[in-house]
């Protein structure tokens, strides 16, 4: 069992939230989203980031994920709204998480601004051909971290465990490449089968064998391990949240009232109102 660190329980909805930039739209139909989680995001008009976040501030809102889908050049487009941004922290004390895509030095200009990166994360060349059916390889990935990294911005990667339609293997490869990078946060997701899309019947990755993968990162990642918002709920959820707390993630995003009353009997339990990597 964990010892007594504190546990962060991060509950995200009520103060922090995910804004889509782009609307419903995305260049891709990656088989695990198909545009599917655009839909319940934000959407500010066109040019109004600024306006609408000046808004958010003065509703007692702590910050925003800026997300979206992906444009032609395979990146979310948020250096179009670069000035925005610049003036939301100048204008407020809103935090901002994004949500990029295969971003290049050009970014640097505005991702100054931010308080940090979230960065989806795939260590297999074939896993990426047959989820985003992208030209892109690992080494593409392992490129963005390096540019973030050596530019000093706080980039908090994410695994989505059972991605390859459900199967889990390459998550541990995936694992040894980033305990190399000075990063402080890792984040992992689990996949979730989702209607509409190509994975819908795709049977949920095991509780047990995700939580071998979280017990793996927990034994090779020195900075604090934390659950994101993306897994199964129900007692899917219920099961992995409690075996994911003893194995000792540091953070967890949405978890059951049930785990959250239970954790505090053997841990001390933190409630934050915003995402998970902040």
């Amino acid at each position: 069992m964990a010892g007594r660190q504190k546990l962060k329980i991060y509950i995200p909805g009520p103060k922090f939230p995910s804004i889509s930039l782009t609307g419903n739209y995305c260049t891709l139909n990656c088989a695990h989203c198909g545009k599917h989680y655009l839909e319940s995001m934000m959407k500010p008009e066109r040019g109004d980031l600024l306006n609408y976040c000046l808004n958010l501030a003065r509703e007692g809102y702590l910050g925003c994920l800026l997300s979206g889908g992906m444009d032609g050049r395979l990146k979310v487009p948020i250096d179009s709204h670069a000035g925005e941004i610049k003036e939301i922290k100048r204008r407020t004390n809103l935090k901002l998480n994004a949500h990029v895509g295969f971003i290049d030095e050009s970014d640097l200009k505005w991702v100054k601004y931010v308080d940090a990166v979230s960065l989806d994360f795939v260590g297999d060349d074939d896993v990426i051909k047959r989820v985003y059916r992208i030209d892109r390889t690992v080494r593409d990935y392992l490129r963005i971290l390096d540019l973030l990294t050596d530019a000093g911005v706080r980039v908090a990667p994410h695994i989505t465990i059972g991605l390859d339609f459900g199967r889990i293997g390459w998550e541990f490869k995936a694992i040894d490449m980033l305990v190399g990078y000075p990063i402080d946060v890792l984040v992992l997701d689990v996949l979730i089968p989702t209607r509409g899309t190509e994975m819908e019947n795709v049977p949920r990755p095991s509780v047990v064998e995700s939580l071998k993968v979280v017990e793996y990162a927990r034994e090779r990642f020195g900075g604090e391990l934390s659950i994101g918002c993306m897994r199964p709920t129900g007692r899917w959820r219920l099961e992995f949240d409690r075996g994911a707390v003893l194995a000792g993630v540091d953070r967890l995003t949405n978890p059951p009232r049930k785990v959250i009353e239970w954790a505090k009997t053997i841990r001390d339990v933190e409630i934050i109102y915003e995402c998970c990597v902040m």
